[in-house]
């Protein structure tokens, strides 16, 4: 399967401008349409028991996983997306037990500086039995987008987890765009993710 594009700042995520660009989409929309009126109901009883596994809508996760071709293997979420923006603040209990219903996935952290994202990782687990792994420094306003997508993918990659089967759940527009910078599966927001 191809890489998808990566879209960097300024860049409006129109369609491509490359010769056959009309008929790939055309073709694809129509595969699309011809398959999900076919999906055997064991298939979509297991994409609805596997969207819960995740905390995902099935909607979302259908989105999800139908542009990364690919089941989701793990979650990143970002500090702010756990409402631990200080160093010293607890997460609510509502994300706490909404993060230890996740089942078979993996847990990632990206930590805004000044937050130590071990430290932090090592808190959450004592406090709530819930592990991150990995957890690491995220990406902040100073580097390019090259170096953002590095350290996210790089994070990813020393873990083995596979970037497009990654989710990001973030809480700002800058952490919604490292989704597509780093090839992510996809981004949702904390708030849909938690819920209001």
């Amino acid at each position: 399967m191809a890489e998808r594009p990566i879209y960097g700042p300024g860049h409006n995520g129109g369609p491509t401008m490359e010769p056959g660009a009309g008929w790939r989409g055309y073709a694809w929309k129509r595969a699309r349409a011809e398959l999900l009126p076919s999906l055997p109901l064991p298939v979509i009883q297991r994409r609805l028991k596997r969207a819960g596994e995740l905390g995902l809508d099935f909607k979302t996760y259908a989105r999800v996983h139908h542009s990364a071709g690919r089941d989701i293997v793990a979650i990143l979420f970002s500090n702010n997306a756990l409402r631990m923006i200080r160093e010293g603040q607890q997460m609510p209990e509502a994300r706490a037990a909404k993060l230890r219903d996740l089942a078979r996935c993996g847990r990632v952290l990206l930590a805004h500086a000044p937050q130590d994202p071990a430290a932090l990782a090592r808190r959450i687990e004592a406090e709530h039995a819930i592990r991150f792994d990995p957890a690491a420094i995220a990406p902040d306003l100073r580097e390019t987008w090259g170096q953002t997508r590095s350290r996210i993918r790089d994070m990813l990659n020393g873990a083995g987890l596979l970037p497009g089967a990654v989710v990001l759940v973030g809480d700002t527009p800058l952490e919604a765009d490292w989704a597509p910078t780093a090839n992510l599966a996809g981004h949702v927001s904390a708030e849909q993710y938690f819920g209001p």
